[in-house]
C-alpha cells in the first residue's frame, strides 16, 4: 500500500471517530462481541494459518493465541462499562465544596504494530483493548507471517467497517510510510532495534507510545526448589513455540550444589513433553524463517551441548537443545536466544547473583524457583524486570489483572486487562467546582487572617 493511501485510510478513521460512535460503550461491546464471534466461527482456518507459519498444532495454538485472545475480549466485554465510567476520588479540605474526577476518553487513531512469534495473539489482544477503550485503529502484522497476517486481514474487512479498524499488510515500506504519519497513540512489539526506531518516529509528534520489546530474562533455580517440577515448568516455557516467545526464560542459573540432578530432570522432561524424537512430533513447531534457523543454529556449541542439538533445514526445525558449562563470553549469551536453546549457569549467592544481573540490560521476565520466602521477596523486589513467576514460567501474561510490559531497555508501558484498556485511554483531571461558596481568601488583596487560614489548610 502506498503513502497516499495510507493516509487518505488514516483521514477516514479521523473523521469516523469525530462522530463520536466510539464513545458510546455498547457501541464498543458490539464491536468486540463481532469479533469473538467471528474467530469461534472461524477457528480452526485461523489455526490453519498459524500452523502455515510457524508449525504450531491445534493445541498450542489455541492454548497460547486463538484462545488467550477470545478470553481477553469476553473478558473486556464483561468489564469496559466499569472501566469507562467516571472514576471520583478524594478532594482536598481547601476544595471541599468540589467534586474531584477521572474521566478516561479513547486517544482517537492508534497505530498497532505486531510481531511474528505470536502473529494472533500479539495483533488482536492489543486491538482488543484499543477497541474496548473507544479507538478507531490501524493494524500492521508482521509480513514474516504471512499467512496469519492474511488471515488477520480477512478477519478485519469482514468484522469492521475500514473507518473503524484497518489493517495494512505488507514489509518495511508500509512501516516505514506508517510510522511518518501522525498517530494518536502506537502500541508496537517487537525487537529493540525497531523499538527504537518507532520511538523516534513518534518524537516529532510527541506521540505516546507503549513498546513491548524483549530482553535475555533469566531462569533463577535455588537449592530448595522441587527440581521435578521446576524442570518440568522451565522446559514448558522455555521450548514452547520453540523458544520463539519473548518471556522464555532465556537461561537458566541453577545452584550448584543441584545442577547435575537439575540437569537429569530437564533432559527427562524434554523427553516426556516431546518425545525422544521432537522433530517427528507434530505439535513441535518451526523456527520461523531459514535467517533465524541459521542465527540459531550457529550458537549451538556442540563442546557444550547434553541434549539435543539435531536440526533439520528443510523443515526449519531444531531439537529442545541444552547446553552446560556456559560462561557469559559464550556466543549464546551475547543476545536474546528467541530459539530452543537452554544454556545453564551456576551460582552460588543469591545476592551476588542479583547485583551482577543489575549491571545486565533489564529484561521483559524473570524467574525464580524456590520456597525460602525472604529470598523470593529479594529476588522481586531488588532484580529489575517487567514481570514474571514464582515457581513458574511465562504463565504470567495469561492474567487479565496483571499488567504486561517491560522495563528499561525491555520495553515501556503495559498492556492486558484493564492496564489495556488505561493504556489505550487518557485520563482525564476534572475538578468540579460548585457555585454555592466562593471563599475569597485566594483573591487579593491578601489579609493576614486569609494566611493564616492558609497555613492550617496546606501544612
Amino acid at each position: 500500500m502506498t503513502e497516499s493511501e495510507i493516509k487518505i485510510k488514516i483521514e477516514a478513521q479521523r473523521a469516523f471517530f469525530a462522530k463520536g460512535l466510539t464513545y458510546d460503550i455498547n457501541y464498543r461491546i458490539n464491536a468486540l462481541k463481532r469479533l469473538r464471534k467471528y474467530i469461534r466461527e472461524h477457528i480452526d482456518e485461523l489455526n490453519t494459518a498459524i500452523k502455515a507459519d510457524l508449525g504450531k498444532g491445534d493445541f498450542e495454538s489455541y492454548m497460547c493465541e486463538t484462545g488467550l485472545t477470545l478470553s481477553e475480549i469476553t473478558y473486556m466485554i464483561g468489564h469496559a462499562a466499569a472501566f469507562a465510567r467516571d472514576r471520583h476520588v478524594p478532594t482536598p479540605l481547601v476544595q471541599f465544596h468540589s467534586a474531584s474526577i477521572i474521566k478516561r476518553v479513547p486517544y482517537g487513531t492508534v497505530l498497532i504494530m505486531s510481531p511474528w512469534n505470536y502473529p494472533f495473539l500479539l495483533t488482536v489482544e492489543p486491538l482488543v483493548d484499543a477497541i474496548a477503550a473507544g479507538n478507531t485503529c490501524i493494524v500492521k502484522p508482521s509480513a514474516y507471517s504471512p499467512n496469519t497476517s492474511e488471515a488477520i486481514r480477512k478477519m478485519i474487512e469482514a468484522v469492521f467497517p475500514p473507518e473503524y479498524v484497518t489493517c495494512i499488510t505488507g514489509g518495511r515500506e508500509e512501516n516505514k510510510s506508517l510510522l511518518a504519519q501522525k498517530f494518536d497513540c502506537i502500541f508496537f512489539t517487537g525487537s529493540k532495534n525497531v523499538g527504537r526506531e518507532v520511538l523516534k518516529a513518534a518524537a516529532p509528534n510527541l506521540t505516546p507510545v507503549t513498546l513491548e520489546l524483549g530482553g535475555k530474562s533469566p531462569c533463577v533455580v535455588d537449592k530448595e526448589a522441587n527440581i521435578k517440577l521446576a524442570a518440568r515448568r522451565i522446559v514448558f516455557g522455555k521450548y514452547l513455540n520453540c523458544g520463539q516467545t519473548c518471556v522464555a526464560p532465556d537461561y537458566i542459573y541453577v545452584e550448584e550444589s543441584i545442577k547435575d540432578s537439575f540437569i537429569q530432570a530437564v533432559k527427562k522432561e524434554i523427553s516426556r513433553q516431546y518425545t525422544d524424537a521432537a522433530l517427528s512430533n507434530p505439535d513441535y513447531g518451526k523456527i520461523i524463517n531459514e535467517k533465524h534457523f541459521n542465527r540459531l543454529t550457529g550458537l549451538i556449541d556442540k563442546n557444550k551441548t547434553v541434549y539435543g542439538g539435531y536440526h533439520d533445514i528443510k523443515k526449519l526445525q531444531i531439537e529442545p537443545t541444552v547446553m552446560d558449562n556456559i560462561t557469559w563470553e559464550d556466543e549464546i549469551m551475547q543476545e536474546e536466544i528467541f530459539g530452543p536453546i537452554m544454556p545453564i549457569l551456576t551460582f552460588s549467592d543469591l545476592k551476588e547473583l542479583v547485583r551482577f544481573l543489575n549491571t545486565k540490560p533489564h529484561p521483559l521476565a524473570a524467574y525464580y524457583f524456590g520456597k525460602d520466602k525472604k529470598k523470593i521477596r529479594f529476588f522481586t523486589t531488588e532484580l529489575a524486570f517487567g514481570g514474571g513467576c514464582i515457581n513458574d514460567t511465562v504463565v504470567h501474561l495469561a492474567t487479565p489483572n496483571l499488567g504486561f510490559g517491560g522495563f528499561g531497555e525491555s520495553g515501556m508501558g503495559a498492556y492486558h486487562g484493564k492496564t489495556g484498556f488505561d493504556t489505550f485511554s487518557h485520563k482525564k483531571s476534572i475538578l468540579d467546582k460548585k457555585r454555592w461558596l466562593d471563599l475569597p481568601m485566594r483573591y487579593q488583596p491578601y489579609k493576614k487572617l486569609y494566611g493564616l487560614l492558609l497555613k492550617t489548610f496546606l501544612r
